[in-house]
């Protein structure tokens, strides 16, 4: 059973290391470019905490203030500096933050069809378009399969090693609970990055959502006081700080290209994927003849469905809320109970 063991992890690690060796240029480049959108989502992810830190501290007066903003400010500098010299670095070729350990991952996209155009990779492709748009959702979507390939073959390979050696010098117990426990723990945490970006979508919908009863209020207003639904679509855009404007923004540098009507609403449909969005795109499109009075009429029905099922929405929030607090809830009054009991079971044994 121990040869048997250490020949499968044996085997396992040469095959990793095999693939290893075919990585290509191509493969080192789609890394590399993955690497650059997590530094460039990063960054932008600093730079808006950077400007929400910049608003909060504005109210504050004297030296104190000051000095937390410089602090806050420079703090947040540095890290931005790191990841876009990382990017440069990046850019003229240098490897050296490239994740090694999925590499072999970018191997079998390439070499095996099946994996590469297979449904797991459509699932993180679509995925992958939502968040990531159109322009980088290839490139993620192969570095996030590469991970998902790459990880389980190492992570199992040495789990399976790690508690052969164990096994050897005589624990087996210890060695076999590596064996189980280790194996098992790569395959949920690998499970869990694939997992996880469905959460990232569901929870970017749902923030989508959220936003968009006042996004389409203020579309809405704008429409019925007489101004044109371009003009309206991007005043209300560069008027929020949201995920929902962001796209809005993305559609109306589109239209600003001379990008169709059709083309522009039809991406910003496929990149939030939310019914409320559809619709108000649907309903733009279909009524970009008639006027502002049918189509302000159309948004105002929609501003006050789309607040009717925000209520809604906070209600069944509300209620998961206290469902979620029953069982804790019980623990302490269970604790209670047990505190009361305890000092009376005591006096009637003494008596």
């Amino acid at each position: 059973m121990l040869f048997i063991i250490m020949c499968i992890a044996t085997l396992s690690i040469i095959f990793w290391l095999l693939l290893l060796s075919r990585v290509n240029r191509d493969d080192w480049i789609a890394a590399a470019y993955g690497k650059v959108i997590d530094n460039a989502i990063a960054i932008e992810k600093l730079n808006t905490k950077k400007k929400e830190n910049s608003e909060k501290y504005s109210n504050y007066k004297g030296i104190a203030s000051c000095g937390i903003k410089i602090f806050s400010a420079g703090k947040i500098d540095k890290k931005i500096e790191k990841l876009e010299k990382c990017v440069t670095e990046l850019q003229m070729g240098n490897l050296k933050y490239i994740n090694v350990f999925a590499m072999p991952g970018y191997v079998l996209i390439r070499e095996l069809t099946a994996i590469g155009k297979g449904e797991i990779h459509k699932v993180i492709m679509t995925n992958c378009y939502e968040l990531y748009g159109k322009k980088h959702a290839l490139w993620k979507a192969k570095q996030i399969l590469a991970g998902l390939l790459s990880y389980p073959i190492i992570g199992v390979a040495t789990t399976l090693l790690i508690g052969a050696m164990v096994m050897s010098i005589g624990n087996e117990t210890a060695g076999a609970a590596i064996l189980a426990v280790g194996s098992i723990l790569v395959l949920v945490l690998v499970y869990a990055m694939y997992d996880q970006l469905s959460d990232n979508v569901k929870n970017r919908r749902n923030e989508i959502s959220k936003q968009f009863p006042n996004v389409v209020s203020k579309l809405a207003l704008l429409v019925t006081s007489g101004m044109v639904m371009d003009r309206a679509w991007k005043e209300a855009a560069y008027s929020h700080e949201s995920i929902l404007s962001t796209e809005m923004r993305k559609t109306s540098e589109e239209l600003d290209n001379l990008v169709s009507p059709e083309s522009a609403y039809g991406g910003f449909i496929s990149r939030c994927n939310t019914k409320e969005t559809a619709k108000l795109a649907s309903a733009i499109m279909q009524n970009l003849s008639k006027g502002n009075s049918e189509v302000g009429r159309l948004l105002k029905d929609m501003a006050r469905e789309a607040w009717l099922e925000r209520r809604h929405l906070a209600k069944r929030d509300a209620e998961k809320a206290n469902s979620k607090l029953m069982i804790p809830t019980m623990l302490l009054l269970l604790a209670i109970l047990v505190m009361l009991m305890v000092p009376v079971a005591m006096n009637f044994s003494n008596i």
